[in-house]
């Protein structure tokens, strides 16, 4: 008897065990694996953020490396001043500035008014930013709405420096003989500001600080300066006892600070000639080989009962003296 099924069915029938995937069909009963995290699901905000982050941290530490970020003139890395009272102290010293970062419809007080005229004034682009990116830009700083982006300082080179200042001399263009400071083991950026101050005081003509483990121009530096960083150039030495031994070349006589001294400082008598005065860190003082490549060590007569001066104290009152032997 016939079987009548749906017109243009196909019926079969199965004729023994059906054959398995030989393994086949594992890896799709095994699943996808764990959920990817939200920041490296490509489609998710958390994605982008690390992005930014990861160009953020590639930037930085493309400007700490000398083959990339630093040019010929030595150019360091960005600065972010971050704070009210930080920001408009900042631009009241008339630090130099790239842009001024405003959070969008932040609350105003008086220092925001002046942070926001005293930029306008100056011509300094005004950048209404929202507070995530003002909180990436502060990695961890407190900016209270309101950020300062300082350019890299543009250090010279030192060894360039000297040999600018000493023809310059030599024809008259300058009328006092060249005169620096060369900081030895100083990291405080305070400390720097308070000896260009000093040295803008009493006509000198740059300050050297080494290329590592050394205090640099920094917001700090600028402020501590009074705007003497204007007009005393920062020079960068590479290796500062190569460096003092290219200076002693020139005809400059390195005069280390130290309390333990082969002259005081009242009986000096080089103070009419080059001069670049040497200062180490008030705990340590003058490495040994720096204290081996001066021409002197002077000390400066103290109460005994002080183990020693502040750096820029130090430099301001050998500063003081040489210019008196100068202008006498």
């Amino acid at each position: 008897m016939a079987t009548h099924g749906r017109p243009g069915a196909v019926r079969k029938s199965k004729k023994g065990p059906s054959g398995g995937t030989g393994g086949l069909g594992r890896k799709a009963l095994e699943g996808k694996g764990p959920t990817p995290k939200a920041e490296d699901r490509p489609y998710h905000k958390a994605h982008k953020s690390k992005q930014l982050a990861e160009r953020s941290a590639a930037k930085h530490s493309g400007s700490r490396n000398p083959g990339s970020a630093r040019n010929a003139r030595g150019k360091g890395t960005e600065e972010m001043v971050t704070g009210r009272n930080a920001v408009v102290e900042s631009l009241r010293a008339g630090i130099p500035a790239k842009a001024l970062h405003v959070a969008i419809r932040i609350e105003m007080d008086e220092r925001i008014r002046e942070s926001l005229k005293l930029a306008t004034e100056r011509g300094i682009p005004l950048m209404e930013t929202g507070k995530t990116e003002l909180d990436r830009m502060a990695d961890g700083s407190v900016h209270q709405g309101i950020m300062l982006q300082i350019p890299p300082y543009e250090y010279a080179d030192a060894v360039d420096l000297a040999t600018e200042t000493i023809q310059k001399w030599k024809k008259g263009h300058i009328n006092n003989a060249p005169l620096f400071v060369a900081l030895d083991g100083i990291t405080d950026p305070r400390n720097l500001g308070a000896i260009i101050r000093s040295l803008s005081a009493f006509s000198g003509h740059g300050v050297i600080v080494p290329e590592r483990r050394s205090v640099g121009m920094t917001a700090s530096a600028w402020k501590t300066s009074a705007g003497a960083a204007v007009r005393v150039p920062v020079a960068k030495a590479g290796n500062l006892n190569s460096t003092l031994k290219s200076f002693k070349d020139k005809g400059i006589f390195v005069l280390g600070l130290d309390g333990d001294g082969d002259v005081s400082l009242p009986d000096l008598t080089l103070g009419r000639e080059p001069v670049c005065l040497v200062v180490g860190s008030e705990g340590k003082g003058l490495s040994r080989l720096v204290r081996e490549n001066c021409d002197q060590i002077v000390s400066i007569p103290i109460d005994s009962a002080m183990e020693s001066l502040n750096a820029s104290m130090a430099v301001g009152i050998s500063l003081y003296e040489i210019s008196r032997q100068r202008s006498a």
